[in-house]
């Protein structure tokens, strides 16, 4: 069972963030349809992949800053 939290977040079971492609970074639109409360990925919204990339923008310059562990652990999702 999920609950609401004082500052109305939920948490999405791990089984539909993947069914779903809810990942860590996906933005996400709350709305309404036929009496339903629905969660659904924003169109055009940052999502996992997007946000990697804007991590590493700049970082780079032409040499290497982060190690092999550093980047997985970057790109690795939170279940």
């Amino acid at each position: 069972m999920t609950q609401i939290t004082e500052k109305g977040q939920v948490t999405i079971p791990v089984e539909l963030r993947r069914k779903f492609g809810l990942l860590p970074h996906t933005e996400v639109e709350v709305v309404e349809e036929n009496g339903h409360v629905v969660v659904r990925p924003k169109p055009g919204g940052m999502n996992r992949g997007r946000w990697i990339a804007e991590q590493m923008r700049g970082r780079l310059n032409g040499k290497a800053t982060m190690t092999t562990e550093e980047l997985m652990t970057l790109t690795r999702g939170d279940d």
